[in-house]
C-alpha cells in the first residue's frame, strides 16, 4: 500500500440497535461515540440500521414473492402477450 493515502485500518463495534447486537471487527468507518467492551477496551461504535442479526434473510422471516401468481393475475387483466 502507497504510505499516507489511506486512512486508519482500526477495530471498530458496530451495533445494531433494532436486534440488540454488536460486533467487533476492523473498519476505516469513524466515529465520535465510543462504546467499553468486554475485553476491557474501548472502542469507537457506529450505530447501524440492520444487521445479520435482524435482516429477514439471515433470520428467517423473509417472504417468498409468488411471482406465479402474479404473472397469471397480470395476464387474467391484461391478457396474454400477443393475443392482440
Amino acid at each position: 500500500m502507497k504510505p499516507g493515502i489511506h486512512p486508519p485500518y482500526r477495530p471498530v463495534v458496530f451495533r445494531d440497535r433494532a436486534a440488540d447486537y454488536a460486533f467487533l471487527t476492523r473498519s476505516t468507518a469513524t466515529s465520535d461515540r465510543t462504546i467499553d467492551w468486554p475485553d476491557g477496551n474501548t472502542y469507537p461504535v457506529i450505530d447501524v440500521e440492520i444487521s445479520s442479526a435482524s435482516h429477514p434473510f439471515y433470520t428467517g422471516t423473509a417472504r417468498v414473492l409468488d411471482t406465479a401468481g402474479r404473472v397469471e393475475r397480470f395476464e387474467r387483466r391484461y391478457g396474454k402477450r400477443g393475443a392482440r
